[in-house]
């Protein structure tokens, strides 16, 4: 059930931009810097999923390319052409495109934004409990601990 005072409807581009720009360490935070994401599941009281309105300033990247073990994840284009980073290789999206992942695939994603215009997308990623997160080019490894995101090195050790 939603608050009582949740609204019906909103313009998605008025809900105000996420304060905490990132959960990486300082030496990956750069790589997202350009990144600006409004939760917009989150005035509406969801809480099975979420859906972000995501924009990617050119050079940016979505975030570091990664894996869910338990969360589905889905984005959808709106404006740019992203370059979608996989296990099989890489594509430009275009705006109408949408890709899919699914939990414990395997398979890591990220987009970058390698053109001179803005990217904006949806992403919309489920709120399963226990999650943990693989990023096979980098040190870094998140788990879900208590609805809260534990981020540490890939043998536990932290930053």
């Amino acid at each position: 059930m939603s608050p009582p005072d949740s609204p019906k409807a909103l313009v998605a581009s008025e809900v105000p931009p996420r304060l905490k720009k990132t959960l990486y360490p300082a030496i990956f935070a750069g790589r997202v810097a350009g990144r600006e994401k409004r939760a917009l599941g989150d005035p509406f009281g969801l809480k099975n999923f979420g859906v972000n309105l995501t924009r990617l300033a050119p050079g940016s990247e979505s975030s570091l390319r990664h894996s869910h073990e338990k969360q589905d994840e889905f984005i959808f284009i709106l404006e740019g052409t992203p370059t979608l980073v996989t296990n099989s290789g890489e594509q430009e999206l275009t705006p109408g495109m949408c890709a899919g992942f699914r939990a414990g695939s395997g398979d890591a994603h990220h987009l970058i934004n390698r053109s001179q215009s803005d990217v904006v997308y949806l992403e919309v990623g489920d709120r399963t409990p226990g999650d943990a997160v693989t990023y096979p080019d980098d040190d870094l490894a998140l788990t879900m601990v208590d609805g809260a995101w534990k981020v540490t090195r890939k043998d536990g050790s932290s930053f």
